[in-house]
């Protein structure tokens, strides 16, 4: 982000994100609910970053929440919500001396391309505004733009159309770009003489018709314009998304058996060669490399699986983990900020927290590491080509040495030295039992 003087910004954004969201029927505000695992808002920015010099993000008063997301933009608070050219007129200070676009951080699924076309649209064409427009296969509630000899020459909304502009299929997406100076004059123009008693953003079509200036519409296509003021919505929003980064995906060379059944995170990176099972979900901070296979339903955020490595199925791969190269990693198997060696095992039912495991070692089923005291995380370091037997107990701060052996049923609480066998465990007693029936139980 260029640090420029308002007199020398040529393309500024304006974000909209006051709204509380009533119709999510939830008590956060709109703008952070989440898509691919971040906050719509968050999603945005990541494109408008790449495209603005500037940008200025508008939230209502009392939303900590959003404004954690805003950093390090601007932001400014609209203290009463008067509506759209209300919101955007409290950007005023930092529209410069370009362009300025207005957006909606509940419209979040706008691409970089996109915004690319509108801004160089609007600088290469005559149009003084430029709105943004999609052709819906169902138009329901946006509003319509009308054209007239290739300008726009008004938007009405849904409520107000006429039998024959209700066939319109283009839509305003609530995006629009204009000149600084202009556009600055057209929202303090704009009136409130509507049943909501607020000032509409779009009234600003009329105002440059009204100047006698160029309205210009640039289509863009509908997945990347829906509004998102409902439950359902955002589910909507966050299919298109999944298709998007499961495409992406599967072109750099990632097969998927069943695509429609992966989810993503925002940030996932997945290695060409990697082969992707049914029902599987990847959380944030996710790095899988070249030639790794994941089994179904297995639950991935905040690791590395190294080259070759097998995962699953019904794996837990929590944050800070590191699974080696052709490591094995099998079902009911839980990872918490443990690295698992080059080639090492835990193919059943176990749980590694705060480990470090050597290469070639080989984690029996039902296997724990006691990590936490009820105050403190400690580690246990297994080193290389261990054989830990199965229902082992390793209560930390504990160290095996390389190669050697843990007796099934062991409960190792002291250090265990190299090449040694350790047993853990009561021995075992065998008595004879006498069988006692009650003749009156003759069950």
């Amino acid at each position: 982000m260029q640090n420029l003087s308002n007199n020398t910004l040529e393309s500024v954004a304006i974000i909209l994100a006051a709204g509380m969201g009533t119709r999510m029927k939830s008590l956060k505000p709109k703008a952070i609910h989440p898509i691919a695992g971040i906050p719509m808002l968050r999603f945005l920015l990541n494109q408008v970053e790449k495209v603005f010099q500037q940008i200025v993000v508008v939230i209502g008063p009392d939303m900590k929440e959003v404004a954690e997301f805003v950093h390090p933009h601007q932001m400014v608070v609209q203290h009463e919500r008067l509506g759209t050219a209300h919101a955007a007129l409290q950007a005023e200070t930092y529209f410069g001396k370009g362009i300025v676009a207005v957006l909606n951080a509940d419209n979040p699924l706008i691409t970089e391309q996109t915004l690319n076309k509108f801004v160089q649209f609007k600088k290469r064409s005559n149009a003084d505004l430029v709105i943004l427009g999609m052709d819906c296969k169902d138009p329901k509630s946006y509003g319509r733009i009308i054209e007239k000899n290739g300008n726009v020459e008004k938007i009405v909304e849904t409520i107000d159309t006429t039998e024959e502009e209700r066939k319109i299929k283009l839509c305003y997406s609530g995006v629009l770009c204009a000149n600084a100076q202009f556009f600055s004059k057209w929202l303090h123009q704009v009136g409130n003489n509507n049943a909501k008693i607020e000032y509409y953003i779009v009234d600003v079509v009329a105002l440059a018709n009204k100047d006698h200036k160029t309205v210009k519409v640039l289509r863009a296509p509908e997945s990347e314009l829906i509004g998102i003021n409902s439950q359902y919505e955002l589910s909507v929003a966050e299919n298109i998304v999944q298709q998007r980064l499961r495409k992406q995906a599967m072109d750099n060379g990632v097969t998927m058996i069943a695509p429609d059944t992966v989810f993503l995170s925002y940030d996932t990176i997945i290695e060409k060669d990697v082969t992707l099972h049914p029902n599987i979900v990847f959380g944030k901070n996710v790095i899988i490399r070249s030639g790794v296979e994941i089994k179904s339903f297995s639950h991935l955020e905040g690791c590395e699986i190294k080259s070759n490595a097998i995962i699953g199925p019904f794996a837990r791969i929590r944050p800070n983990t590191i699974v080696g190269l052709k490591a094995h990693v099998g079902n009911f198997v839980e990872l918490k900020a443990t690295y698992l060696g080059n080639g090492a095992k835990a193919n059943h039912l176990a749980y590694l927290g705060d480990s470090i495991i050597g290469e070639k070692s080989n984690i029996g089923a039902g296997t724990i590491t006691c990590n936490y005291d009820g105050v403190y995380k400690h580690k246990t370091v297994i080193g290389k080509e261990v054989f830990v037997g199965s229902d082992a107990i390793l209560v930390a701060p504990v160290k095996i040495g390389n190669k050697s052996l843990i007796a099934a049923g062991s409960v190792i609480t002291d250090d265990v030295p190299e090449h040694t066998t350790a047993f853990g465990r009561a021995r075992q007693v065998n008595k004879s039992r006498k069988v006692i029936v009650n003749k009156e139980d003759k069950r």
